[in-house]
């Protein structure tokens, strides 16, 4: 699967992370946790001078060598299909696969029915029917 490029041989410390940086060497910068301040800066480890191949991911293994594996998705094969499409096809695909949003119907409320008024009763109306029976 791996391909080692490099032997090393380095031994890792808990809190850093080790990546192959840009001139190809070993460096390895503090980890950031949970909320805590990182000084900035780069330490080199090793130095390798690997020049990197495009579609390949270095990384560094359990023994500590610097090591590749081809990549499933790379830069390198998207841009060559991008290169054989026109223009106007792509136009015409976007138009097909766009959907329309999907309205959601809403749930009418049942609104509470309004109790019908009392009849107020007057107490003077009472008080004049009692006093004519």
């Amino acid at each position: 699967m791996a391909s080692v490029v490099a032997k090393t041989g380095i031994r890792r410390e808990q809190g850093w992370l080790y990546f192959v940086d840009r001139a190809g060497d070993v460096s390895r910068v503090r980890m950031q946790r949970s909320g805590r301040r990182v000084p900035k800066g780069r330490q080199k480890v090793a130095r390798c001078g690997i020049e990197r191949e495009d579609g390949w991911l270095y990384f560094i293994d359990k023994k500590g060598n610097v090591c590749k594996v081809k990549m499933k998705r790379s830069r390198s094969r998207t841009t060559a299909k991008r290169s054989t499409t026109t223009r106007r096809r792509t136009a015409a695909r976007r138009k097909t696969t766009r959907k329309k949003p999907v309205r959601r119907k809403t749930a009418k409320r049942k609104t509470a029915r309004k109790k019908p008024a009392r009849r107020k009763t007057a107490g003077r109306s009472t008080a004049r029917r009692r006093a004519s029976r």
